[in-house]
């Protein structure tokens, strides 16, 4: 019986040493590598057929001593001319031109020697861990002028725990370098791999106001979770708990953590409409208000500082609220204030309300309507 043994060994494509790796979140370190190309072996087979019942039948076959002997097939690597991060951000492979002439193809890091990745990736991983914006502009002007010849860099190209450049610079603070690469063509809402962080978590981690609000401005999800189900306001939240009060080491993080607060709790908010504030809860800085959207969504508790004024006041007041259905009357006091009837929803009788009071939307509808007329009365006539 023939059994044909096909071993691939790749085992020339490995670096004799072990790159160090630019994996930790910290000041970046500057690697003095000897960034040159090396030629390598692409691929090395090893193909043998063995007959166990007509081996001198195949003795007679022509080229027989060849397909006996082993075979090797090499290809040298000539330079890396795209990259790709492999699916869930797990690891890189790169497009690979060869020397032989052969059509470029897809290689796993794994399998790439390592000066080669090196030359190829090292001066873009100094740049983001550097928040370089110059040095990272020109590696991008030049990933531009070569896309039409091969797929380029990928401008998410992912460490070894998932992280692309833009976490590293949102982390760093470097807003220029934020809107480069989201130009670019980054995601904002990649989650690296260690912790499930998204670029708008490191901003909010790190203390980065301006960049959370670049990232937000940009299109960034802040309702993205982290391993732990925590939100870039959740996160933000969790450190500034944890910050001491008091300190005055610690007060201007208290201070910029307050403000991405702030700046994420404003995008969250900014586009929902409160019909009622339901009940109230925390003291201090810490108030938070259960409310009630217009729009019929989900009752939530929002920070004191994301409502409006006045329905605050309102409720801290204790008055209710009503829903008006249109202003059908129109009348001006004598000290030259402006008041409007208002036909209410659940209310059988409509009454006179101040102007600032009654939604801008129905006065306007109102005055538009024809055959409207101002009428004068005294202070005394009463609503």
């Amino acid at each position: 019986m023939e059994a044909l043994l096909i071993n691939p060994s790749l085992s020339r494509l490995k670096p004799s040493s072990k790159l160090t790796p630019l994996s930790q979140f910290t000041k970046p370190t500057i690697f003095l590598l000897p960034l040159r190309l090396r030629c390598v072996p692409r691929f090395q087979f090893t193909v043998s057929a063995i007959s166990n019942q007509n081996y001198s039948q195949l003795t007679e076959r022509e080229g027989l001593v060849e397909e006996e002997k082993e075979e090797e097939y090499y290809g040298e690597v000539n330079k890396i001319i795209g990259s790709r991060a492999m699916e869930g951000g797990t690891g890189m492979e790169y497009l690979i031109e060869w020397k032989d002439g052969h059509t470029p193809s897809w290689v796993p890091s794994a399998n790439i020697a390592g000066d080669v990745v090196a030359e190829y990736e090292t001066p873009w991983w100094i740049a983001a861990k550097k928040a370089d914006e110059s040095a990272l502009r020109q590696l991008l002007a030049a990933n531009s002028e070569i896309e039409e010849l091969s797929d380029g860099r990928d401008i998410d190209a992912v460490d070894s725990d998932g992280r692309t450049a833009l976490l590293f610079v949102a982390g760093l603070g470097s807003e220029g370098c934020v809107r480069l690469l989201a130009q670019a063509g980054a995601n904002l809402n990649h989650r690296e791999n260690s912790g499930g962080l998204t670029a708008l978590h490191m901003a909010a981690g790190y203390v980065k106001p301006g960049v959370a609000q670049a990232l937000l401005e940009l299109g960034a999800d802040p309702e993205v979770e982290d391993e732990r189900g925590r939100t870039p306001l959740d996160l933000a939240r969790e450190v500034l708990k944890a910050t001491p009060k008091g300190n005055p080491i610690q007060f201007a993080r208290r201070i910029g953590l307050e403000k991405v607060i702030k700046v994420i709790e404003a995008a969250i908010y900014e586009y929902a409409e409160v019909e009622e504030i339901l009940e109230k809860r925390g003291k201090g800085d810490n108030v938070e208000y259960l409310v009630k959207w217009k729009d019929g969504g989900e009752n939530q508790w929002v920070m004191a500082q994301c409502i409006a004024e006045d329905l605050v006041r309102d409720f801290e007041a204790g008055l209710e609220y009503a829903v008006a259905e249109g202003v059908v009357g129109k009348r001006e006091s004598e000290d030259g204030k402006r008041e409007y009837l208002v036909k209410w929803i659940d209310m059988e009788e409509p009454t006179w309300e101040p102007e600032e009071n009654v939604d801008p939307e129905l006065i306007n509808e109102f005055e538009q309507s024809p055959g409207v007329e101002t009428v004068t009365v005294p202070d005394a006539v009463g609503s």
